[in-house]
């Protein structure tokens, strides 16, 4: 019954109703773009690449403080609880490599590429 379905009506509908049908696999969700997020002592991801220009998110995650602080002084973050965010944008190229000051064995880095 299915197949002969199928053949009475138009192509693109018949597709739509075979995935909705056979359960094909809905869109994977999309991950916010350039959020570092910050959990269980980490950043993630521990080293972003994006464009000159580009603004990011680090997002606390854990339910301890944490900081994000540049080791060349380009940006500092205060003091983060849970929730707490950080933007900041990155006007020139370069490698960034970032720690947080209470555990300063978390590291990350930014690569900003020109365009």
């Amino acid at each position: 019954m299915f197949q002969t379905l199928i053949r009475r009506i138009p192509s693109a509908a018949a597709a739509a109703l075979a995935a909705v049908t056979l359960g094909a696999a809905a869109p994977a969700p999309s991950v916010t773009p350039n959020i570092i997020t910050i959990g269980n002592f980490t950043f993630g991801p521990e080293v972003a690449t994006v464009p000159v220009g580009t603004t990011l998110t680090w997002v606390n995650g854990d339910d301890i403080p944490h900081t994000v602080v540049a080791i060349d002084k380009s940006f500092r973050s205060p003091v983060m609880d849970t929730d707490g965010r950080f933007s900041f944008t990155f006007t020139k190229a370069g490698t960034y490599e970032y720690f947080c000051s209470i555990h300063p064995h978390m590291t990350g880095k930014v690569v900003v590429q020109a365009p």
